[in-house]
């Protein structure tokens, strides 16, 4: 079986669609259908259960597919092998960043690290932590910026900054004029979080544990982005916790909303650097480290 093989049982398996799975791997449909079925006729068995509604693996597809991933993996890594002889800087450098760091630390890190290896080319992907988790993992991500915890087997991580968390309340509200406000007091707040599956919205809750309670959620509103979340407090439809970065990139217009810091102990969020401990190019991981401590995001406490 060849690796290109592979990638289609992979793609499929992941996919479960033959469109998907044929955009994936960059190739027409009936290109990748007619493929997998010699794949099928030539080993004897059947991989794909095919229907008009779905496509799903057989026992032995499982099988099949899992150990495809495992073989494209160690081929890759032939391949990251080879470059350990030339410029670490040469080629590109693939870098996910979770959505609530990305706005705020991307347009400082590009040209940073532009400026200090300008022959290292980025392609830069945004997601949420777990997608960006198992794309480092299958070598499609060589490093991610993500907020701890994070402890995936095979990863390595190293921090880079902390960042504390801020309050942002509508100008009318009654803590507008406040100096600080406790986490505590939260609760019962008319509070704008991001939705469920967001790593920010889980670091909100640790931090203020009375949210954590019966009731403790239940006047909040959900927005799909930090900015949006922004706005809708601008408007006077809650108030929000917010990392530091996010309302000091561009502070808000006092006459819409107002940000708080919170009492001491402060909440945060570490923010750290992953990457595969067999990858093969650290002194490029070196270079991004530097470039963010160069240039961090305003508010955050560089390590």
């Amino acid at each position: 079986m060849t690796l290109t093989e592979m990638r289609y049982i992979v793609s499929l398996a992941r996919e479960r669609h033959f469109g998907r799975a044929a955009e994936k791997c960059h190739v027409s449909q009936p290109t990748l259908s007619v493929a997998l079925k010699k794949v099928e006729e030539r080993l004897g068995v059947l991989l794909f259960e095919r229907s008009a509604a779905e496509v799903r693996l057989t026992p032995i597809g499982e099988e099949v597919a899992r150990q495809s991933e495992k073989v494209l993996n160690e081929a890759q890594r032939v391949e990251e092998i080879a470059q350990r002889g030339k410029d670490p800087f040469t080629g590109p450098l693939r870098l996910g960043v979770i959505y609530t760091i990305g706005p705020y630390l991307l347009p400082r890190l590009v040209p940073a690290l532009h400026q200090a290896v300008p022959h290292m080319h980025l392609y830069l992907q945004e997601n949420f932590t777990h997608v960006l988790a198992e794309s480092l993992k299958r070598g499609e991500l060589d490093v991610i910026v993500v907020a701890q915890p994070f402890d995936e087997p095979g990863i390595v991580t190293q921090p880079v900054y902390d960042e504390p968390f801020r309050m942002l309340v509508p100008a009318a509200h009654p803590w507008a004029e406040r100096k600080s406000v406790d986490a505590g007091e939260l609760k019962g707040e008319e509070l704008l979080v991001l939705g469920q599956g967001n790593c920010f919205r889980d670091q909100v809750v640790a931090a203020c544990p009375r949210l954590t309670e019966p009731g403790g959620l239940e006047r909040s509103y959900e927005g799909g982005s930090l900015e949006t979340i922004r706005l809708m407090v601008a408007s006077g439809t809650g108030v929000a916790v917010l990392p530091a970065s996010a309302v000091e990139v561009a502070p808000p217009d006092p006459s819409l909303a107002r940000v708080i810091p919170f009492k001491a102990p402060e909440p945060s969020r570490r923010i750290v650097l992953a990457w595969r401990v067999t990858f093969p190019r650290p002194q490029a991981i070196d270079a991004v480290r530097a470039a963010i401590l160069q240039c961090p995001p305003p508010g955050v406490k560089v390590l």
